[in-house]
């Protein structure tokens, strides 16, 4: 293994320095420093370079992240495909704006809280243990919130995104070959993200979801690129037409149910005031006929016509039986008399 010493710094310089300068004033001069695939395992003392703005450190073994307080002028760090667990030991580089980390084997991303004028980090492809998923510290996240416009985690197992709402200021979102599923928490995090206007999730679940570049495009008015597509006005004006007409007819049809519902409901309050009874129509006898009765055969000539006292007596059970008909009659059609009634 190679530990980064300055003595590899000055070999790997293009430019030597000239003869009437010292090997630190030359090393305070350098702005950036390439170190890339050079089986780099631990980064010594660099404190002479106290003026990069720019450290290539990719494609080596390192483990470990320090001995990088000196570059409080860093303002982009390359450290992917490293042999790094965890982002530690950044808290002096004030003002980094661009952090590479992707292919490492970092499981959860934070040590980033002083990071506050970051602009972008990389950490896709970490190698996570089998059934695990990249994860993030609300506390870094919460320092990203206003700085960070560009964010790479692809391919990390993320399956939610709800956690990265409050990165207000995202522009760029690259999220390709993750476990991404349901089209209404990816809606979540497009609704907050007002400023975004690039966004990759090619290779995830949600993408073969039914109108899933439709519901994307509608959801963020600010987005001009899906997945490597331009979107077009004119793509983004017919999708919210038919929008607006689907929810028309929606809240045409959510009017006209109420209204038959109110309609239902004011029969059943009526129903509900007066209980209906089935009524009973009692014929009315006719008035026994005033003429002889015979109590014979009709073909026998002899009859007996009935007395005074007999037809009075049937008049007045005629009588009787007719007023109590209509008394009957009266009582049922009467509204106050008919909750007296028995059922």
């Amino acid at each position: 293994m190679v530990r980064l010493t300055l003595e590899l710094i000055v070999k790997s310089l293009s430019q030597k320095n000239r003869r009437d300068e010292s090997l630190a004033q030359h090393l305070r001069k350098i702005t950036h420093l390439k170190l890339a695939n050079k089986n780099i395992d631990i980064i010594d003392d660099l404190s002479l370079c106290k003026n990069i703005n720019v450290l290539y450190l990719y494609d080596n073994q390192i483990k470990e992240i320090h001995n990088l307080d000196f570059a409080s002028n860093l303002r982009h760090l390359y450290l992917q495909n490293n042999c790094i667990t965890r982002i530690e030991n950044l808290a002096s580089l004030s003002k980094l704006e661009k952090l590479y980390l992707g292919g490492n084997y970092i499981t959860v991303v934070e040590g980033l809280d002083t990071l506050e004028e970051l602009r972008e980090l990389h950490v896709e492809s970490q190698q996570l243990p089998l059934g695990e998923k990249l994860l993030f510290d609300p506390r870094s996240l919460q320092s990203l919130a206003k700085s960070l416009s560009v964010l790479n985690i692809s391919n990390n197992n993320i399956d939610e995104m709800s956690d990265l709402a409050v990165l207000e200021n995202i522009s760029h979102l690259i999220a390709v070959d993750n476990q991404i599923q349901h089209i209404k928490d990816l809606e979540f995090v497009l609704s907050v993200w007002t400023k975004l206007s690039k966004i990759e999730l090619s290779g995830n679940p949600v993408c073969h979801k039914p109108k899933y570049r439709d519901r994307v495009i509608l959801q963020s008015k600010s987005l001009e690129s899906l997945d490597g597509k331009e979107i077009k006005e004119l793509e983004r004006q017919f999708l919210m037409n038919w929008k607006a007409s689907r929810d028309a007819r929606k809240k045409s049809k959510t009017e006209s149910t109420a209204n038959e519902q109110s309609s239902f409901s004011h029969f059943d309050d009526n129903d509900s005031e007066h209980t209906h009874f089935p009524v009973y129509y009692f014929p009315i006898p006719k008035e026994k006929p005033n003429f002889p009765v015979f109590t014979g055969s009709p073909h026998n000539k002899e009859f007996h016509p009935t007395t005074n006292e007999e037809n009075r007596v049937v008049e007045k059970i005629s009588h009787s039986t007719v007023k109590n008909s209509q008394n009957v009659q009266k009582d049922l059609f009467e509204p106050h008399l008919l909750r007296q009634m028995p059922l």
